[in-house]
């Protein structure tokens, strides 16, 4: 115990008195989970310019966030959709694919272990015969001539 009357350092040392304040980070300030601090400190070592500003690493955060968001809901719906629990590559690369805006986003990007879009060209399918021509016997000219109107 401090007996010589001097006042203590630290939290009862400031103007303010009172117990100390915990620090708040900047993604909780900003309610976001992607860290903006660590997004800050990459954007200066990237020397990507001389100075780098305080919104520009929240900015960055908010929209990485929710690009994150976006693909791993789209990824959940496709495993979901294939009776799965646990996103795999492929569920990544069906979501992005299938959506149109991340698709253009993610246009040159190869997706590892993700496969492709099941496609085939329909003139590689093979051509329906049989039941085809009983459907179209009804629209030849001889039988369209002859309508109950004109009789």
């Amino acid at each position: 115990m401090d007996t010589s009357g001097k006042a203590k350092k630290g939290a009862a040392g400031r103007r303010g008195g009172g117990p100390k304040k915990k620090p708040v980070t900047r993604s909780v300030r900003a309610g976001l989970q992607f860290p903006v601090g660590r997004i800050g400190r990459y954007l200066k070592k990237g020397r990507y310019a001389q100075r780098v500003g305080t919104g520009a690493p929240v900015y960055l955060a908010a929209v990485l966030e929710y690009l994150a968001a976006e693909v791993l809901e789209l990824a959940g719906n496709a495993a979901r959709d294939n009776k799965k629990n646990r996103i795999i590559p492929r569920h990544v690369l069906l979501a992005v694919r299938n959506d149109e805006e991340l698709g253009k986003l993610l246009a040159g990007v190869t997706i590892a272990h993700g496969g492709v879009l099941p496609n085939i060209n329909p003139i590689l399918l093979p051509k329906k015969t049989g039941g085809d021509k009983a459907g179209k016997e009804p629209k030849s000219p001889s039988k369209a001539t002859k309508s109950p109107k004109k009789a």
